[in-house]
């Protein structure tokens, strides 16, 4: 099983309005990514092509990270396929009554949430932050945190410590936390330790180039339980090269086969 667990299917017209900065980025992988290759006569990503072009590399299901601002259009779009799992982007400063949100949500079809401190400038151990901790936990949804470094404007590195993490850990024991891009940056070793350390941490190598992976963690292989793969499809190479360099890793089939697909298909219930 090949499960992609960071894929994002805004809408351009969204980005537009909303990330500007993206459609350049995006741009940069368009050849390289397939991209070209799930558009419709609209410019934008039709659900049906990009079902094909998940068969033709293999990829059984696909975790479709929504943005904030698009969170209806996105439960529209994953309705094409159950092999769509749609996330729940939420920036807490616009959200009134957390439970009730992501209940909404659910209803929806999302079936996790992401989070994004960087971006949202907010420590994620923030006191505000446990009803939506305590409401994920209750509804059995796994939590997804942008950690480390971004290009993007507006950021701010000081969110993204991956030790804020270690709170929301010990305090929601039964909630599985997945640390986006797993530190990108100065910290990979923190991403790596807590991951080890906690049973309810996972890393997410959305964004590292695969060939760097054993520099990043020399000991990767001891965590491959703990690991999932993502493309940030289309701000990155895409579906195909980051598959194969995975599969090329010097790792044991066992462990390949749980970072593409085995260790996300129990953090996500599938069969």
């Amino acid at each position: 099983m090949i499960i992609d667990y960071h894929v994002h299917v805004g809408s351009f017209r969204h980005w537009q309005e909303y990330m500007p900065w993206v459609q350049p980025l995006v741009d940069g992988f368009t050849e390289q990514n397939g991209l070209a290759r799930t558009l419709g006569p609209d410019g934008e990503i039709d659900p049906q092509l990009l079902l094909r072009f998940m068969d033709e590399v293999g990829m059984d299901y696909a975790v479709i990270v929504a943005e904030y601002f698009a969170l209806d259009w996105i439960a529209d779009f994953c309705t094409a396929s159950p092999r769509f799992i749609p996330y729940a982007n939420l920036n807490p400063y616009l959200v009134a009554h957390p439970a009730q949100e992501i209940e909404h949500r659910v209803k929806q079809g999302y079936r996790g949430l992401k989070f994004m401190p960087t971006y949202h400038h907010f420590y994620p151990n923030a006191n505000h932050l446990y009803p939506f901790y305590a409401a994920a936990q209750e509804m059995e949804l796994p939590l997804m945190f942008h950690i480390g470094s971004s290009i993007f404007p507006e950021t701010r590195l000081k969110y993204g410590d991956p030790i804020y993490l270690d709170d929301i850990a010990r305090d929601f024991p039964r909630l599985p936390i997945i640390m986006a891009h797993s530190g990108r940056g100065f910290w990979y070793d923190a991403c790596f330790f807590l991951s080890r350390f906690h049973p309810n941490i996972y890393m997410d190598i959305t964004g590292l180039p695969p060939r760097n992976l054993l520099s990043y963690f020399p000991e990767l292989e001891k965590n491959a339980d703990k690991i999932v793969y993502g493309t940030d499809f289309p701000a990155g190479p895409g579906f195909i090269h980051t598959i194969e360099e995975i599969k090329r890793l010097p790792l044991k089939p066992a462990s390949i086969a749980k970072i593409l697909g085995g260790n996300a298909a129990r953090l996500l219930k599938l069969a």
